[in-house]
């Protein structure tokens, strides 16, 4: 990395920032499957998350509400996890749609959702 490059601190070089429809209730899914800790969140009004930094691992995922100047835009993340079956498993119960099966790759063992919000995860945990 460019030395000369300064990230603020709980930053890193790149970082997703999804704007979707009800960002309050995808940092519940990621704090329940990923267990994501909510950094920051500025609300823009009582209801509505203006901008929101979560930590799954040592990444950040920032999130906002959409609005009529801002339309939704997800994204595909793969994500590390320490049980690719039981946080594929739990993120189909909090109504994930699966993508791929969780199998065994040269990688780790992967399997793809897509969460209720319209992101796609690939959810992998190393051998």
């Amino acid at each position: 990395m460019d030395k000369d490059l300064r990230v603020p601190e709980n930053h890193q070089a790149v970082m997703p920032y999804l704007i979707l429809r009800d960002a309050a209730s995808f940092i519940k899914f990621a704090e329940q499957v990923f267990d994501g800790k909510v950094a920051m969140k500025e609300m823009r009004d009582e209801h509505k998350i203006m901008h929101a930094e979560i930590k799954i691992g040592e990444s950040t995922v920032m999130v906002a509400e959409s609005t009529a100047d801002y339309k939704p835009q997800n994204a595909c993340l793969f994500v590390y996890v320490k049980d690719a079956d039981a946080a594929f498993e739990l993120a189909l119960k909090l109504g994930a749609e699966m993508v791929l099966e969780v199998s065994d790759k040269p990688y780790g063992r992967s399997g793809g959702v897509k969460d209720p919000f319209g992101n796609t995860w690939w959810i992998t945990s190393v051998h």
